[in-house]
This record gives C-alpha cells, structure tokens and sequence, in this order.
C-alpha cells in the first residue's frame, strides 16, 4: 500500500500589491501519494506553479500547512529548510537554468558540491545519471552546443543526481516541439515507474496521457482534471 508523502492542509497565498490583495490560492487541499506522477493542470495566472514552488519548500503559503513525509516543511528555519530541499527534492524549470561555460557533467555535478563525496564519485554519479537520461556521449559539451531537448535533459539529470524523494517540473515541455516533448514525458514517465514521485506543472491537456494522477487549479482553486488520465485515476 502506498503511503501519502505530501498533504497540502487549508494552504492559501495572498500577495498585497498596488491593486490590492491577490489570493492566489485559496483554502488548498491536497494529497499526493508516494510514486505518483501527477499533474498540476491549469491556465496562466490560475495559481499552479505558486502551488509548485510552495510544495517545493521556497514559498511559505500566508495560510495553513504544508507536510511532506509527515515532516511540517514551513515549520523548519531556513538553514533547515535548505537542508530539506537538498534531501528531498530535485526541481526542473522551464528555462533549465544551466551554467552557460560549465559542461553537461560539470552542470549535473552542481548539486553534489555540498556532498561529502570526492570528486572522481561526484563525475561518476553525474556521468551515470547523464547515461540514464541518454546523454552519455554529450557530457563534454557546453549547454550551447546541445538541443533545446537535450538541455533539458541535463536539467532533468541534474534534478535527479542526488535521488529526491520527489521530483519538481515546471512547464518542463513548454518551449520545445512535439517529437522532443513527447521524449522529455516518455522519460519522466520512465523516472516514475522506476519508483520517482514527480509533480509536474503543464497547461497542455496532452500531456495527461504521461501521468497517473491529475488536478486542475482554476483562480487558485483546486478542481478535478477535465479529462480521464490514461491509464490512471484522477
């Protein structure tokens, strides 16, 4: 039986601005399982990656709880939260956010710098992860010298380098085409069955057919996705 891994408990966001108050969410709730890959589904502006980067332990929601591993992440000081994201969590943003002059392998090594491993493990670890998201032959090349694709690739590798307990996505398919996203969602849905819980923001209904589970976020209100999930259970 799979035990729940993130409980999001009444959570709101309000942001004080010069049009006044923005609430954008309102009275959250949610449950995510261990192993699941779920999709956060929404428009612009309806509150999706404001839940993200909450859950990802960078952004305390004005109200409620947010537990992970029955772990109240926003009651931790911001040392120990920092420590927590590290153990815990891998992100991938839209965007990459690769080093330009460092290389595939130097960029995927980033996250082991704080580790106590020496540096022929940390270029072992980070060439092995690049071989599992099959960029095993690119490692040498700068960000400049890769695909669209194959930089996310490198995100992806580096995400999951220090095995997160959950993987974060950020509209990780947003900017590429058809053939290339549906790839970078053939291999997120490969993480997963090898065990990787993964919670993945996207406005594209297509990309439902990947995951197992799915919500909509409309005006920062959670909603059941407007579509079955293949082969899954919304």
């Amino acid at each position: 039986m799979k035990m729940s891994l993130i409980k999001v408990d009444h959570v709101a966001k309000i942001y004080q601005g010069g049009e006044g108050t923005v609430y954008a969410l309102k009275d959250t709730n949610l449950q995510v399982l261990q192993g699941q890959f779920l999709a956060l589904l929404g428009p612009s502006g309806s509150g999706k990656s404001t839940l993200l980067s909450i859950l990802g332990a960078l952004n305390p929601p004005t109200e409620g709880k947010v537990f992970i591993d029955d772990i109240d992440i926003y009651g931790l000081d911001e040392e120990r939260r920092a420590d927590f994201r590290h153990e815990y969590i891998g992100f991938v943003f839209q965007q990459y956010q690769l080093i330009p002059y460092l290389t595939a392998l130097e960029n995927v090594m980033l996250p082991l710098a704080i580790t106590r491993h020496s540096d022929r493990t940390q270029r072992e670890m980070a060439q092995k992860v690049l071989e599992k998201v099959g960029l095993g032959s690119k490692s040498l090349r700068l960000p400049n010298q890769l695909s669209g694709g194959e930089q996310n690739r490198v995100a992806i590798a580096r995400a999951i380098v220090n095995n997160p307990v959950i993987l974060f996505a950020d509209e990780p398919t947003g900017s590429l085409d058809t053939k290339t996203a549906k790839e970078i969602l053939e291999l997120f849905q490969a993480l997963n069955k090898e065990g990787q819980t993964i919670i993945m923001v996207t406005h594209n209904l297509e990309n439902l057919a990947y995951v197992s589970h799915a919500v909509q976020i409309r005006d920062g209100i959670i909603e059941k996705a407007p579509q079955p999930v293949v082969g899954g259970v919304i």
